[in-house]
């Protein structure tokens, strides 16, 4: 007798985890992708909602978006982090290197197979990319002590690299000549 009750309990246990788990199956998460969302109802039987073009509460919400373009940066004639605002537009040297969108130096450091090669990149380079170059080469090779410098040039990205670490002594350099 104690067989048998057993054997219904577990058979009903059974049958009603299989339909609990038909259920599961056949019932789509709600909200998990379009196709699963639910349909969309009649207007009614939606919360009335008010739509006011410029509430007074939007202030604190402005206060948090960001900025939509970067603002000029105030003048001073020192800056305590050591940046320099642009000067030159490259008139007179025949070439121009311009700011990011951050009024930043555009000199980067590329490291390549695991930080074994470090090629250092200037970018947005207008103008007579060439004489940059040599102008470049020169602080370079000065800093290392008259060693030689590999560099390549791509005129159509406006690119200069240099083979090493050199961006402090790019940076510094651009920043000096007002770039």
């Amino acid at each position: 007798m104690a067989t048998s009750a057993k054997l219904m309990l577990g058979s009903s246990l059974c049958q009603r985890l299989s339909q609990l788990t038909r259920q599961i199956h056949m019932q789509p998460a709600l909200l998990s992708s379009f196709r699963s969302s639910r349909e969309v109802q009649e207007l009614d039987k939606y919360p009335e909602v008010e739509v006011v073009a410029n509430p007074p509460e939007w202030r604190f919400v402005e206060r948090l978006l960001p900025a939509e373009t970067v603002p000029q940066p105030v003048e001073k004639p020192k800056y305590p982090s050591g940046w320099r605002p642009q000067k030159e537009d490259g008139s007179e040297l025949g070439y121009h290197v311009a700011r990011t969108k951050n009024h930043m130096v555009p000199v980067y450091l590329h490291t390549r197979f695991r930080g074994q090669r470090r090629i250092t990149v200037v970018r947005r380079v207008q103008g007579d990319i060439w004489s940059l170059e040599k102008d470049l080469r020169a602080v370079v090779e000065q800093s290392r002590n008259g060693k030689l410098c590999a560099t390549r040039i791509n005129e159509l990205s406006g690119q200069i690299h240099f083979h090493g670490d050199h961006v402090d002594v790019l940076r510094d350099y651009l920043k000096e000549k007002g770039f």
